[in-house]
């Protein structure tokens, strides 16, 4: 499993990005997962990074799985319409209204 930093912003997004990516490519075949319940301050370069993840696990033929996200992340995807590509579940109607 892969762990995310406390803190992802733009001006350390490449930086965070090297060793995931290092990471992902010494995987066993099967799925790549990511952690993200020590992720507590971030903008949207952490949703560029978790989009990088995917696109290097698909690419070498894994699939990639998004664990423990952080509300504000889950919304932020939301926003920014990768939630779904994230796995991250769409709100229910009664989690809308709330």
């Amino acid at each position: 499993m892969l762990t995310l930093p406390a803190t992802i912003s733009l001006s350390d997004a490449k930086a965070v990005m090297r060793p995931l990516a290092d990471a992902i490519s010494r995987e066993p075949v099967g799925r790549s997962t990511v952690d993200a319940a020590g992720l507590q301050q971030f903008d949207s370069s952490a949703l560029a990074v978790l989009l990088e993840c995917r696109r290097l696990s698909e690419k070498s033929g894994r699939s990639f799985q998004l664990s423990n996200a952080p509300p504000r992340l889950r919304q932020l995807a939301r926003l920014y319409g990768v939630a779904e590509l994230l796995g991250i579940a769409p709100l229910q109607d009664s989690q809308a209204l709330a």
